[in-house]
């Protein structure tokens, strides 16, 4: 596997050459400093676009290319990464040795036409589209917290740092919704392709010889454009004694949340030996949440701890039924004093490192998975993935006290639900 990165001026592109996959998969990713208020509108504005476009009017004529193309697939995401958020458009198609000459740079087109020509008249999107999209945004809001998991740690987030990206909703929200309209979400759309920063990542069986056309040709941005925020979070004030939030639900099972922020963390603790605490802690079956209180105490449906290095956050999730809550809570803080005082062993990190290194092997199964390997070495500093290894096989017992004691729980939502 071959990585090339070139800077274009108005956006850099990324090149993985690899002859593991029978497709080619290109990223096209817009991203901005995060602001709260253009959440929805940046949700709606990715799937208008995918609606139709000038040459294609409606979904199905969308459709009908996608399939002359050899059922190339087109779709969006949006997602918050530290303090940006990102819309990244991606497309997935046959390589040329399987289908017919031009195939993908037919397909690229069909990316270009979705992106750059939207069913517009007169600078404004087209009214019934944006109902369509409208409605459709407003029934996923109404019905938030009928997956209650979600709704959850969306709350316990909230409660947390009401005044950080880290409580902002990604679904976006019914107030925001309302205000967006033809001529305003055009504005947005505009300003987009003007302001936002943008990376290219193409993988697949491809020279940069023969990349390179293909990409001036269909992509071209007036601006030329340098990071001025970091994606990483600050560190978070501390609660003197954590807060616990409780609301209702109808759901028969209650969910715990628990958000735990990072003190100061040296480079190395934080991208190493919190990697490796929280596998032992929650990160797997052989974790100490998951044999102590689901398998030894049968207190809880589902536990699991996740870390957040951006967002400097751990947070501990539980399905649980409501009686259990004290219980619950106790064992989950007596396991973290465990693990201050060291109760842990040496074979807990062999199998927490082993983990770990069997967990990257998956890696290379997957275009996209490879394409944020390289979106985290290339924008967000990671050092490359043999390097990571490497450092992990060095994280040892102290290191793993030295993290522990470097977090506490500051925010407990629960979402309690019926016997």
């Amino acid at each position: 596997m071959q990585v090339i990165n070139k800077d274009l001026g108005s956006f850099k592109l990324h090149l993985i050459k690899t002859d593991l996959f029978k497709t080619i998969t290109m990223k096209v990713m817009f991203h901005t400093p995060i602001v709260k208020e253009n959440i929805t509108k940046r949700n709606i504005l990715s799937d208008i676009l995918l609606q139709s476009t000038k040459e294609y009017s409606s979904r199905r004529e969308l459709n009908i290319k996608s399939e002359d193309l050899y059922a190339a697939d087109v779709y969006s995401t949006n997602n918050r990464i530290g303090n940006y958020i990102t819309t990244s458009f991606i497309l997935q198609t046959l390589n040329d040795k399987y289908t017919e000459k031009n195939n993908f740079s037919e397909s690229v087109k069909f990316l270009h036409e979705i992106i750059f020509n939207p069913d517009c008249y007169d600078r404004k999107f087209r009214e019934e589209k944006l109902e369509l999209v409208k409605n459709n945004a407003k029934m996923a809001l109404n019905s938030i917290k009928e997956n209650s998991g979600n709704y959850a740690l969306i709350r316990m987030n909230e409660e947390f740092d009401k005044n950080s990206p880290i409580s902002y909703r990604m679904i976006g929200y019914l107030d925001d919704l309302e205000k967006i309209d033809v001529q305003n979400l055009y504005n947005y759309y505009e300003n987009m392709l003007e302001d936002d920063y943008v990376d290219i990542f193409v993988i697949g069986d491809i020279s940069i010889k023969e990349l390179m056309p293909i990409i001036k040709d269909n992509f071209k941005f007036r601006k030329v454009k340098k990071y001025k925020a970091s994606y990483e979070l600050g560190i978070h004030s501390l609660r003197k004694k954590y807060q616990v939030i409780k609301e209702s639900t109808n759901n028969s099972q209650s969910k715990l949340v628990m958000a735990l922020p990072l003190k100061e963390l040296s480079y190395f603790d934080k991208n190493y030996a919190m990697v490796i605490f929280n596998i032992i802690l929650g990160g797997t079956a052989d974790s100490k949440l998951f044999k102590e209180i689901r398998e030894n105490n049968s207190l809880c449906y589902t536990i699991r701890s996740s870390y957040s290095r951006l967002d400097n956050l751990m947070t501990i999730y539980a399905g649980i039924d409501k009686k259990n809550y004290d219980e619950s809570v106790d064992l989950i803080i007596k396991i973290l004093n465990d693990m201050r005082r060291g109760n842990f062993t040496d074979s807990d990190i062999a199998i927490a490192k082993e983990f770990y290194n069997s967990s990257t092997e998956s890696l290379y199964e997957s275009p996209t998975r490879i394409i944020n390997e390289i979106l985290s070495e290339e924008i967000l500093g990671m050092e490359p993935l043999e390097k990571r290894k490497e450092e992990i096989s060095k994280v040892t017992k102290k290191d793993i006290i030295r993290v522990c004691k470097k977090i506490n729980i500051d925010t407990i939502f629960f979402l309690e639900g019926g016997n």
